[in-house]
């Protein structure tokens, strides 16, 4: 519509196995060759994990308030305050006070300690459900419940970096993250909004988040493979540490405030429903049909899961061609679940500030030109849900 404002991306906060912060991360990726993937494959063998990496949480989070916090917090409150600090807000109190807020979620994290000593005496006892009891009343605490409230992240950030402005927390893994982006360009697009802070975090780094994948199926036991060569070894996911937060804003908001944008949020879309053949392609089509720009390259979100990622790789050939560039981030940062088109959004707004792309990350993938000005931005979900992003040079 005529009378929609330009969303621009104006701050990146990021972590992820290979670091912190958004220029770090392009030194890394954004040359000739990209770095190998870091994998641990010692947390729970032989399911590889990209591990969170050696963090000073006192950079960005006070300690007094690091101790309520789970790590997924911490990584999430660490990432949106490298966004403020990215875009120039971190000390503006006017920008704060006025700033929005979408954070995509999952559940808190399980305290594994707790939850074997149940087991274990579960398993000695001829009373389970006493024992269940008895648990309530001592390990199980109500405290030890709020932790895991999913909104506690944002809660967490307004508290620490000062951010008031209404509030609002999605759950549902990929879906969640697309749905962050889509509402944050919709309500800055229509005016209702001039600035946000939106994106989400996710923990890998823990047993008790690998255990339900793995119950699924959904996990690549096959060492350090890329997304593309798991397909040839029956699939999976590979699960990955990941702090991701952009500041967004209106694009006369950031010029009135001197700043250059990293990139044009041009669209989003997103939809759910079946991918058998035909039908699933067609509402693709759909989706690839409400974004007005045709890109230059593609910054995938596929997760590894054999069925999801053929469905995309299908489609994205079909449409664009065998020697189109697509990179497929998860080989390199790990499904991220919320945080995971978030970080492919930054990573794609990054490739256009710095006038470049990244090396292919396997052999599978085809080169990139010098330059793009547009790139499309995928996320196809390990289970269901669907979403596109596209940007362009600012």
């Amino acid at each position: 519509m005529a009378d929609q404002k330009e969303v621009v991306i104006t701050g990146i906060g990021l972590v992820s196995s290979h670091g912190e912060g958004a220029e770090h991360h392009w030194n890394l990726f954004g040359k000739d060759q990209s770095p190998e993937p870091v994998v641990n494959l010692d947390i729970v063998p032989p399911y590889g994990v990209h591990p969170m990496p050696e963090m000073d949480w006192a950079n960005q989070i006070p300690r007094k308030d690091q101790r309520q916090m789970e790590n997924w917090q911490r990584l999430g409150t660490y990432s949106a305050g490298l966004a403020l600090d990215d875009a120039g807000i971190k000390e503006n109190e006017d920008l704060l006070s006025s700033m929005d807020l979408v954070v995509a979620a999952g559940g808190g994290e399980r305290d594994v300690e707790t939850d074997e000593n149940i087991l274990k005496d579960a398993i000695a006892s001829n009373d389970r459900e006493q024992v269940l009891l008895d648990r309530l009343s001592t390990d199980l605490r109500p405290t030890l419940f709020l932790a895991q409230l999913s909104n506690l992240l944002a809660g967490n950030i307004s508290i620490v970096h000062k951010v008031t402005g209404s509030s609002r927390t999605y759950m549902g893994e990929e879906s969640a993250g697309v749905t962050v982006i889509n509402n944050a360009m919709a309500r800055i697009a229509s005016g209702q909004s001039t600035h946000m802070l939106i994106g989400g975090s996710y923990n890998a780094d823990r047993p008790d988040a690998l255990l339900p994948h793995v119950l699924a199926h959904y996990l690549y036991d096959g060492g350090k493979d890329g997304v593309h060569a798991r397909q040839k070894n029956g699939g999976g996911m590979r699960l990955g540490s990941v702090g991701a937060f952009l500041v967004l804003e209106e694009a006369g908001h950031a010029k009135a405030r001197g700043v250059k944008p990293y990139a044009k949020l041009s669209g989003v879309a997103a939809d759910l429903g079946t991918r058998d053949g035909d039908k699933g392609f067609a509402r693709l089509d759909t989706m690839l049909e409400k974004l007005p720009v045709t890109p230059d390259a593609i910054v995938s979100g596929a997760t590894g899961v054999s069925d999801a990622t053929r469905f995309e790789m299908d489609y994205l050939k079909k449409k664009f061609g065998d020697d189109f560039p697509v990179r497929a981030m998860q080989t390199q940062i790990g499904q991220s679940l919320e945080a995971n088109f978030p970080a492919c959004v930054a990573f794609a707004a990054l490739a256009l500030h710095n006038n470049g792309f990244y090396a292919p990350f396997e052999p599978d993938e085809k080169p990139a030109p010098d330059s793009v000005s547009s790139v499309l931005v995928t996320s196809i979900g390990h289970v269901c849900s669907e979403g596109f992003a596209v940007l362009e040079k600012a």
